[in-house]
């Protein structure tokens, strides 16, 4: 079984794009806290992609900074840079999501305002659709 469960903040605002066939695509890495065994904080940066209507609500609520946990599986895919050598990338599709901070929080801190709590948006995009990255 393929799931995940990310728990973190946005490095940076996730990017919106759209398909050559018009479906909406967003990218983000999430910083990721892990805990070692002696007691020090380090963080794991992973890229996390959404399709749909997910992806649209997180390009127009979500900014740098924004903490929010993350249901999805992983995926590793390959693809042939502009330099001839194949490239292997492994990220997070994201099924659905969930703001992690009030909207008074972030308010507070100047950083964006939600729509509250949102219904989990189910991933069901094609898997072979380009991403445009």
């Amino acid at each position: 079984m393929n799931e995940t469960k990310l728990s973190g903040r946005l490095t940076k605002d996730p990017v919106v794009r759209y398909t050559s066939s018009g479906k909406v695509v967003t990218q983000f890495i999430l910083a990721v806290d892990r805990i070692r065994k002696d007691d020090k904080h380090e963080a794991d940066f992973i890229p996390v992609v959404f399709w749909g209507k997910s992806a649209e609500i997180i390009g127009n609520s979500l900014k740098k900074g924004s903490k929010i946990l993350v249901d999805g599986r992983i995926q590793v895919r390959s693809y042939d840079a502009k330099d001839g050598f194949k490239r292997w990338v492994t990220e997070v599709i994201g099924r659905r999501f969930e703001y992690m901070e009030s909207k008074s929080s972030n308010a507070s801190s100047g950083s964006f305002s939600t729509f509250g709590k949102e219904e989990p948006v189910p991933f069901n995009e094609p898997f072979d659709e380009e991403i445009p990255f």
